[in-house]
């Protein structure tokens, strides 16, 4: 279990905001220069803070890219529930959702790159933490799939979702060639045309 952020200021709305304003400012430095080779008041100054402000809201320099983890799970969670906890059946329904998380996953490409790139920079506790919100967004895409393809095994479904996941991703991973060859649109249907494809061969199988 992964304990709370201390903080000196009481007012939880401000927090939020501060940590929302260097969140934004770290994800800049950190593709810029890597987590271990930015110091504690370049993330500051990024923010647009001073040193003394940026401890007022962290303990050390671990716990900003813990934040911005956190932030990015928080995002995904929040922006694609409303199509995942649906019990619709539809191949629509289905299309819309894997639209929206490429969708998001465009919008946060340079968040998802400094997630993975400085993982393994976290504490251990703090990797597993990020690493269960992980598993809670593929068990988002298992459902939604689930509901139109009932009949897929456990194994068949966890691999078309990680298929999924991973394919929101590599968007962004392999952007300096597939953004020059395609639209997202254009990315976003050929790959729901080859998911279809695969999940009638896995059914008829």
């Amino acid at each position: 279990m992964v304990k709370p952020i201390d903080s000196s200021i009481k007012d939880e709305k401000l927090i939020q905001q501060r940590r929302e304003e260097l969140q934004k400012g770290a994800v800049s430095l950190f593709k810029q220069k890597g987590f271990h080779r930015a110091t504690t008041r370049e993330i500051a100054k990024a923010a647009g803070f001073s040193i003394g402000t940026l401890y007022e809201y962290i303990r050390k320099k671990e716990d900003v890219l813990f934040l911005v983890c956190d932030a990015i799970y928080d995002e995904v969670k929040a922006r694609m529930e409303a199509f995942f906890e649906t019990q619709e059946t539809s191949e629509h329904t289905l299309h819309q959702a894997v639209k929206s998380y490429f969708e998001l996953m465009d919008d946060m490409q340079d968040e998802v790159l400094v997630l993975y790139q400085e993982l393994k920079a976290l504490p251990k506790d703090a990797q597993e933490y990020v690493l269960d919100k992980e598993k809670e967004m593929l068990q988002l895409l298992e459902r939604v799939i689930q509901n139109s393809y009932p009949d897929l095994s456990d194994h068949q479904l966890t691999i078309i979702a990680n298929n999924i996941f991973i394919q929101g991703q590599m968007w962004g991973f392999r952007r300096w060639i597939l953004q020059k060859e395609f639209t997202l649109a254009q990315y976003t249907n050929l790959q729901f045309e080859l998911l279809k494809s695969q999940l009638e061969l896995t059914r008829g199988g």
